[in-house]
């Protein structure tokens, strides 16, 4: 195999990379509303990176297509890992693994929200979360609170290792 040729996996697996938005707005947090057969959770605006497309590129499409916002890119936040045989999902997840860079993003106009052309499968809405009370909702990571003030304030992206 020449080495401008990807190694394919040797279980036929991959590792799925994708971005995310930390959007803050009058000290609350936009969040999107899942609803599976279980559950309803939150999760930060974002999805996969598609071939070719820069982790910029992918978190400004992914936000334009969930919720209508035009975003600008700030800095990266955080690296998180999510590897599904490792956490209470592992029996639907079991060979799922992704890698998201979480970006702080800016959004100037929030007239359009809502308007997303391409929603998630199971996504159901959005929602605007106070930033001081972040742990009362089913949003993850743990402490996101925290996480987004920090790196607000130093501009350094955190590995945050496995978590859900």
């Amino acid at each position: 195999m020449s080495e401008s040729q990807p190694h394919p996996p040797r279980d036929g697996a991959h590792i799925r990379t994708a971005a995310r938005a930390i959007i803050v707005h009058d000290d609350k947090l936009l969040a999107v509303r899942i609803r599976t057969e279980q559950s309803e959770f939150l999760v930060l605006p974002g999805g996969g990176q598609n071939h070719g497309e820069t982790l910029h590129q992918t978190v400004i499409r992914e936000v334009l297509e969930e919720l209508g916002l035009n975003v600008k890119v700030k800095h990266a936040a955080y690296i998180r890992e999510y590897v599904g045989k490792n956490h209470a999902m592992h029996r639907i997840h079991g060979h799922f693994h992704q890698v998201e860079v979480v970006f702080h993003c800016e959004c100037a106009d929030f007239s359009p929200i809502g308007a997303g052309k391409e929603l998630d499968r199971r996504q159901v809405g959005f929602v605007w979360l106070p930033l001081d009370k972040l742990s009362d909702f089913p949003l993850s990571p743990p402490g996101l609170a925290e996480v987004i003030r920090s790196t607000r304030e130093s501009g350094t992206a955190r590995y945050l290792g496995d978590v859900h």
